[in-house]
């Protein structure tokens, strides 16, 4: 397989990872504050706290994977402009 493909397939595993880590955060703490309503008889209020949380978590893990997984390209980019010909400036004119 060549290297072009391997990176992609790489990285769109990761990509469809992002989702099932953002469900998966608010999911759980959703569970847990409501176990944790019935458990005290707070009504909803943990359940809505934990919510919130659930939420930041899931945020912070999609940031996460995004920064390890999908490095900067602006090196690389600026780079590859300054080496295109339809980039590079025209010659001076004699005065």
């Amino acid at each position: 397989m060549e290297k072009d493909t391997k990176n992609y397939l790489i990285q769109l595993t990761y990509a469809s990872s992002v989702g099932f880590a953002m469900v998966l955060a608010i999911f759980g703490s959703l569970l847990i504050g409501t176990w944790l309503d019935r458990k005290f008889g707070t009504g909803n209020k943990l359940t809505l706290l934990f919510f919130i949380v659930g939420i930041a978590v899931g945020l912070q893990n999609i940031y996460v994977i995004i920064k390890k997984n999908f490095p900067d390209e602006g090196e690389d980019v600026q780079r590859r402009i300054k080496i295109e010909p339809h980039r590079k400036r025209p010659p001076p004119k004699k005065a």
